[in-house]
């Protein structure tokens, strides 16, 4: 087998775990499962990631810092907070909760349980939702401050609740999924976001 720079051969296995995860689910992913994905041997998995605990771990920081440069990416900060937060969270809805990425949200929530419920895990879950809500608070502020407008709520509160709202309503949408429903409801959310933003 040819030689493969550490560096490269983690982001190839962090990859395939991520495709078996989003396929089959955390109880049901196995470091054989992955190694397999991957096409390299158990060993070579396992000299990377010696346990489950760590590979998913490192497979929750890849999500959360994926998600969090999508929504960094999205954020059109030149046109005020109103146009940042439409933008953002109708391009984020498009592309990350359409039909073709369910197994990825479900992924997702089972990651945050699993974190959660795993000794030792218990802080991944926290840093997780820290960091998306930093990564949206840092976007409305600098929509804001870009167009010299006030916001009615800290930046904090503002993006703790677009994170709830978009959480809750993604959850939804995997349990009893409706594009049109859902859109409607994005919509009527966005609306009730852009309210507590003004004076």
């Amino acid at each position: 087998m040819a030689y493969v720079e550490a560096a490269v051969r983690r982001g190839q296995l962090i990859r395939a775990a991520r495709s078996v995860l989003a396929r089959t689910g955390v109880a049901k992913t196995s470091l054989r499962a992955v190694a397999t994905e991957a096409g390299v041997p158990l060993g070579t998995l396992q000299y990377v990631f010696p346990g489950k605990e760590l590979l998913l771990r490192a497979v929750i920081e890849d999500v959360v810092d994926e998600i969090a440069e999508v929504l960094r990416a999205l954020a059109d900060a030149e046109h005020g907070l109103e146009h940042a937060i439409r933008t953002a969270l109708t391009s984020f809805w498009t592309q990350l909760v359409d039909e073709q990425h369910w197994g990825d949200q479900l992924m997702q929530y089972e990651l945050t349980v699993y974190s959660l419920r795993a000794a030792g895990q218990e802080e991944l879950a926290r840093w997780q939702y820290e960091r998306y809500a930093n990564v949206i608070a840092e976007w409305c502020q600098l929509a804001a401050n870009n167009a010299g407008e006030t916001c009615r709520v800290p930046f904090g509160q503002l993006a703790r609740i677009i994170l709830a709202g978009i959480d809750g309503l993604i959850l939804q949408h995997v349990c009893d999924p409706n594009q049109t429903r859902s859109r409607e409801n994005l919509d009527a959310l966005i609306d009730s976001f852009v309210s507590l933003t003004r004076a």
